[in-house]
């Protein structure tokens, strides 16, 4: 029960004051935190940037769509091939442009045979760039 000592008469209730000691502790505590992450957030890191320069960005690498069928036929580039075929023409982009990259889609009711088939004539034909898309 508190009391106050410039109040005109005592008071017959309790009177009711707010505890600010949790308060004070978790002010203390933020305040010890921000003193501690507040040099790490000043501090700079050395780093070697580059220097950016005038010539021409280098162009990306040629770009051919294959394809794989439900039938178990390919499409290079809009050309129906057979595997034999395909391993023949991937062999010819890959001796023209060796850093080509070959996008493989496959028909979502294909076998998995045919798209190992494509991948395995693309890799052994030297093309080490595939992007899968759906």
């Amino acid at each position: 029960m508190a009391a106050s000592t410039y109040a005109p008469r005592p008071r017959d209730g309790a009177m009711a004051d707010m505890n600010v000691t949790p308060l004070v502790d978790v002010m203390l505590v933020m305040l010890v935190i921000f003193m501690i992450t507040a040099p790490t957030l000043t501090r700079t890191l050395p780093m070697n940037l580059p220097i950016p320069s005038h010539e021409q960005p280098p162009s990306p690498p040629p770009r051919t769509d294959l394809h794989v069928d439900a039938f178990g036929s390919y499409t290079l580039d809009g050309r129906t091939l057979d595997a034999k075929s395909l391993r023949a023409a991937l062999d010819g982009i890959a001796r023209v442009a060796p850093d080509t990259v070959v996008h493989v889609s496959v028909a979502a009711d294909s076998e998995y045979q045919g798209f190992a088939t494509a991948l395995a004539a693309a890799q052994d034909s030297g093309l080490a760039n595939l992007a899968l898309e759906n």
